[in-house]
């Protein structure tokens, strides 16, 4: 008998290694399906069968899916709290070897409909909490996040852009689909993605309070904020009074790149709209 409940322990303790060596992809390996390519880390401590909550993350300009594995406050706040840490590649720009997201309507590949085959694709390999998918992103990938949540935003359950922006064209006076909340994280000193965006050639990168009002406007919020708070690395501004979904703006005083803190601010921010 004491081997026997010897080797059910021993294998209920392997079961999240196993499933970790057996995943379809991981951080140096991608999954493939048409149009392009995914990683995807999955939580040391699942059980096998729960379904899981995820995140979806958007790399910058040149960057890869790959990288964002690199980030100790993606795995410590989300990856060790259970979450399935999923990032999509952007395609190769024509011309070069890098990756990149548009993301603006009329890109080569159509980003929206390639990470929603993505998450398709993943839900035919593992479970997931359909009410806790989530999707963010830095830079160029902040802005791939606000199209998910502006022309997708039915199948997630909250954004976080960080230095990113609705990028023009935008769809209208209203997104297309109902959004999801939101959280916008910026930099007041960022030059690289200003809060009033910069035009780049024949585009423009979009204005983060012009892309806040539409999303205000779509929701069905009210125009002043309904909470201020300015605390030792952010100030913010949260409107909660809304049809549908909240919406918060947070400010720290650096540049362009990922501050300090910013999971914490986004999974407080996510969980507590659940």
């Amino acid at each position: 008998m004491r081997a026997y409940l010897t080797s059910i322990l021993a294998t209920l303790f392997l079961a999240p290694a196993l499933w970790a060596q057996e995943a379809p992809c991981n951080a140096d390996a991608p999954c493939e399906i048409d149009g392009g390519s995914y990683h995807m880390i999955i939580p040391e401590a699942w059980d096998g069968e729960s379904p899981l909550p995820a995140l979806v993350f958007f790399h910058g300009h040149r960057g890869s899916g790959k990288g964002i594995f690199r980030s100790r406050g993606l795995r410590e706040t989300f990856l060790e709290n259970g979450y399935l840490l999923i990032a999509p590649n952007g395609a190769i720009r024509e011309g070069t070897n890098y990756r990149a997201w548009p993301a603006r309507p009329g890109s080569p590949r159509d980003d929206v409909d390639f990470t929603l085959r993505v998450m398709d694709d993943i839900a035919t390999r593992l479970p997931l909490q359909a009410d806790q998918i989530y999707a963010s992103g830095f830079s160029a990938g902040g802005s791939m996040a606000w199209m998910m949540g502006c022309y997708a935003g039915d199948r997630f359950a909250g954004i976080a852009s960080v230095a990113g922006a609705l990028r023009r064209p935008h769809p209208g006076e209203t997104c297309p689909a109902p959004s999801p909340s939101l959280i916008q994280i910026h930099g007041f000193a960022d030059g690289q993605v200003p809060l009033e965006g910069r035009g780049i050639r024949d585009w423009h990168q979009g204005d983060v309070f012009e892309s806040l009002s539409l999303l205000r406007r779509s929701n069905g919020c009210r125009s002043n904020p309904d909470q201020i708070e300015i605390g030792e690395r952010f100030r913010s501004r949260t409107w909660t009074t809304c049809d549908t979904g909240h919406q918060q703006l947070s400010m720290h005083d650096g540049g362009h790149g990922l501050p300090r803190g910013w999971t914490d601010l986004a999974r407080d921010f996510f969980e507590r709209e659940e």
